[in-house]
């Protein structure tokens, strides 16, 4: 059911994202997302000059002429969203939601993309999969996908990662690229392997959605916290410098050993927190990955 408040957020996601995309990113993207490189495009008679590599030998066996193969550039990509909806996203502290964040962040990189020509996609999960939305272009289909992430409601929630990537896996039958969003707050070793196995057949972009309650407590007293995927509550006395230290230093294990994982699958990410605005994230991502390519050119 389409309210009029959730029209009007669509529509303030809609001037906001696209705004960024004319003014930064539309560009950026194009500098850093190749097409799949070149495409048989058809045979043509050979003419003087042509490389003798690109003859079809097939073709000019048939005929008795030389004819030589043309290619094209394959710029067309198919980017899909990649989005973790268990319930730990339902949690903001300061500005919004890591949910309301992922949403925001999806429509400015789907908008990237329909203003380069490339098909854009959808697959929600928890530890199922919610929804898919087949990739295609166009502005009503990006608000379409902008409007289901707003509100849609998944059944499940708790997180699988490994299920995400492997259904990914088999529903993308050629190379893409692949958004991941996700708080990642599941041990890491959960998902390690099928990480490498989908980065060697995609490209994946990791986007880390954070809060800073979820990396610290400041002392407010016996608090009632609740685990927002098993719904199990446990009092904890956040005076306590032993417990606050404590939960700082399983946070920054749980981090560390993410980045480990993150590295040996050679997946880049975007860190987006809940108390800052994701322009620096992004505008960084795409000036990293542009110098990366500007070396690998030399």
């Amino acid at each position: 059911m389409l309210t009029s408040e959730l029209i009007k957020k669509i529509r303030r996601i809609e001037i906001r994202t696209r705004r960024l995309v004319n003014s930064s990113f539309a560009g950026e993207y194009h500098a850093i997302f190749k097409g799949r490189g070149m495409e048989f495009d058809e045979v043509r008679p050979y003419t003087p000059g042509d490389e003798v590599r690109t003859i079809d030998w097939n073709v000019t066996a048939r005929t008795g002429d030389l004819f030589v193969k043309r290619y094209v550039e394959e710029r067309e990509l198919t980017v899909m969203l990649l989005v973790d909806a268990s319930a730990s996203g339902q949690f903001g502290t300061i500005n919004r939601f890591k949910r309301e964040i992922a949403a925001e962040l999806a429509a400015v990189l789907a908008f990237s993309a329909i203003s380069n020509n490339d098909k854009v996609g959808l697959l929600i999960f928890t530890d199922q999969i919610e929804l898919f939305i087949a990739p295609r272009k166009g502005r009503r289909h990006v608000l379409r996908l902008i409007r289901d992430l707003l509100a849609f409601t998944p059944t499940g929630s708790k997180t699988d990662l490994k299920m995400g990537l492997e259904t990914l896996n088999h529903m993308l039958k050629r190379r893409g690229i692949i958004f991941l969003l996700s708080d990642f707050l599941t041990p890491p070793n959960s998902y390690s392997s099928v990480l490498q196995v989908a980065n060697r057949r995609h490209d994946i972009i990791a986007v880390t959605l954070s809060d800073p309650r979820e990396q610290e407590w400041p002392n407010v007293g016996l608090v009632a916290l609740e685990d927002a995927e098993t719904g199990q509550v446990k009092w904890v006395d956040t005076g306590s410098r032993q417990w606050r230290q404590e939960f700082a230093e399983r946070v920054l294990e749980l981090k560390l050993a993410r980045d480990r994982v993150f590295r040996k699958a050679k997946v880049d990410r975007i860190n987006v927190s809940t108390d800052r605005d994701y322009v620096l994230p992004l505008t960084n991502f795409f000036e990293q990955r542009s110098r990366r390519i500007r070396r690998r050119v030399r």
